[in-house]
């Protein structure tokens, strides 16, 4: 990751002083982690409100918020639109009745003087006291928050009943020369607030968790931090909010890919603050808050520590929580895809299942002149086990047909990718008649490592409204699939489907290992070349056969101007297609030999 050292005003000389008190205070912080929609004030203001009651009905001192909670994240060129920004702002100040009693740290999007800043509002006993600016603004991978934000400059913490309290948004805590550093090394906090929006691809909890441990063993400080749950678009947010302690060690940690309203009891003894105060007034903005004490809280409910997922665990379920709020916030309700007998559509047709109820699935099975038995016989049984309902339409009355029409122009050449890619397109159709004539979301199959290489047909396969595992490559969908197999307890993706060599099916005999390397070689060098931005050179040094190496990086080069004509996806690992890699369609560049 590419971080960019932020600078801060020069520092003034610190003074010493001394505080003697002994007495250890208690601090109930509430995380709330939500599940926010792009554009939806009205509803982001309801979950807002109800985590506020919530929060109070359990006396919490502090609730904290996820970055841009109330205009969903990431708005993108929402922001370039007034109205939205005026509604952003006419929002927050209906949340105001609702925070007496309480201090509420929600994240929004400030507009100061023609200029917007990704801010953290604090609110106290009904009104808006101040605003935190992000400091630090990602721009890279999905982030490109500098096209729209202006950079905060000045720190902020506030206090309240002696327990000093410093607050930082998402990247300000993976920059380790950020506000938070500015702040804790003055001795300016007892414990640090980040608000986040830090969306999920594999093993990101892990990375994520590290670095705020390591963050809290610099700082000396206990974090807490909450993010984001839920899909949007391409992205989807795994929650995971934590408290980690001034050792490093994490003391709660939220649930994965689900809302949550995490309460935690924090004993604070400010008389062991080990760095130095300072005096003086300026570079830091503070406030000075206040809340009833309370000599007695209410218990807080008993919970259950969340288990860890492993990283398959996680991809399934970003997978289908991705799927669950496509479908639910773009309101569609049921979902239409095309069922060959192969292991793409067969996972997808689970994960589908899982994430909308199987009644609202729907499976085509199109078979043509070169469809196995077992294309419609698996497709069958696989529709049984998951209880979807299906419908079979022979494709060979409209290949016969196109294939007459077009007779005339082709008589004098050889069948070849022309033909075949007509099976793919009449399917196409087919799927996308049944899309527009009953509202039903079109499913593309597809994976990752066969879009990489151009291994799909444009209006064909590739035609549809959401591509499920679009980020998957053909390696995982085998890992996901006996997953998904394992946790039902039962071959629901009948053993045939999973053990068949995998095929388009659309010349006699077809195999995808005539047209490219084995799965494991190939998602191999997908790996280094797309995701890690290896070369030719690099790719050789690590083993990789030189002709292959070459012939890969040509097909994913020559078929940029395919996957920019797919359907959105979820994104599930370090550097998906879309947002992550932008490469040019029209490109001179050759990789050297």
């Amino acid at each position: 990751m590419r971080i960019e050292k932020k600078k801060f005003p020069k520092r003034k000389k610190q003074l010493p002083t001394s505080i003697k008190s002994d007495q250890t205070k208690s601090i109930r912080i509430c995380l709330a982690q939500i599940n926010s929609k792009v554009g939806d004030f009205k509803g982001n203001l309801k979950k807002i409100r109800d985590s506020l009651k919530a929060s109070k009905k359990y006396q919490s001192d502090i609730v904290l918020f996820p970055e841009l909670a109330l205009t969903g994240y990431p708005p993108e060129d929402l922001l370039l639109k007034k109205d939205f920004i005026a509604e952003n702002l006419k929002t927050l100040k209906k949340l105001a009745p609702n925070t007496e009693n309480i201090i509420s740290v929600i994240g929004y999007c400030e507009y100061n003087r023609g200029k917007l800043f990704n801010s953290a509002a604090i609110f106290s006993n009904g009104k808006l006291r101040s605003s935190y600016r992000k400091t630090c603004l990602p721009n890279y991978g999905v982030f490109d928050e500098k096209r729209y934000f202006q950079e905060g400059n000045l720190p902020l913490r506030f206090e309240f009943n002696g327990i000093r309290c410093g607050i930082t948004i998402c990247e300000d805590i993976w920059d380790p020369n950020g506000p938070g550093k500015y702040l804790t090394t003055r001795g300016e906090v007892d414990i640090l607030l980040n608000l986040s929006s830090s969306p999920f691809y594999s093993d990101k909890r892990k990375i994520r968790e590290k670095l705020i441990q390591k963050r809290a063993q610099q700082y000396k400080t206990t974090i807490a931090y909450v993010n984001l749950i839920g899909g949007q678009d391409e992205l989807v947010f795994d929650g995971a909010s934590l408290i980690v302690d001034n050792k490093g060690k994490t003391i709660v940690r939220g649930k994965s890919f689900e809302e949550d309203l995490i309460f935690f009891d924090l004993n604070i003894n400010s008389s062991k603050r080990s760095h130095e105060l300072t005096s003086s007034k300026k570079n830091i903005k503070k406030l000075k808050l206040s809340l009833p004490k309370r000599t007695q809280k209410k218990a807080l409910p008993p919970t259950k520590e969340p288990a860890v997922l492993d990283e398959t665990a996680e991809i399934y379920k970003a997978l289908t929580l991705g799927a669950q709020d496509y479908f639910r916030k773009n309101g569609f309700e049921k979902a239409v895809l095309g069922l060959s007998g192969g292991i793409d559509s067969a996972l997808t047709a689970a994960i589908a299942a899982d994430a909308l109820g199987s009644e609202n699935v729907i499976g085509i099975l199109m078979p043509s002149p070169y469809s196995s038995k077992g294309s419609v016989s698996d497709s069958l049984n696989l529709a049984k086990n998951l209880n979807i309902k299906t419908h079979t339409i022979a494709i060979d009355p409209a290949m016969k047909a196109l294939q007459d029409m077009l007779k005339p122009y082709f008589n004098k050449t050889s069948p070849g990718v022309a033909e075949e890619n007509l099976q793919a397109r009449i399917r196409g159709n087919i799927v996308m008649a049944f899309s527009n004539k009953f509202g039903w979301l079109a499913l593309t199959t597809g994976n990752k490592s066969e879009t990489s290489v151009g291994y799909c047909t444009l209006y064909g396969d590739m035609a549809g409204g959401f591509a499920l595992i679009k980020d998957v490559s053909k390696t995982w969908v085998y890992k996901l699939s006996k997953f998904y197999n394992k946790q039902k307890k039962k071959d629901i993706i009948p053993k045939a489907i999973i053990e068949k060599a995998p095929s388009a099916e659309l010349r006699p005999n077809q195999k995808d290992t005539d047209s490219l390397p084995g799965y494991d070689l190939l998602d191999a060098m997908l790996l280094h070349y797309v995701e890690k931005d290896c070369g030719l050179k690099d790719l050789i040094g690590l083993g990789f056969p030189k002709k292959e190496a070459e012939r890969v990086i040509k097909l994913v080069n020559l078929s940029e101007y395919k996957r920019r004509q797919g359907p959105p996806g979820i994104k599930i690992t370090s550097k998906s297609f879309g947002k992550d890699r932008r490469l040019p369609i029209t490109n001179g560049f050759i990789e050297e030999k």
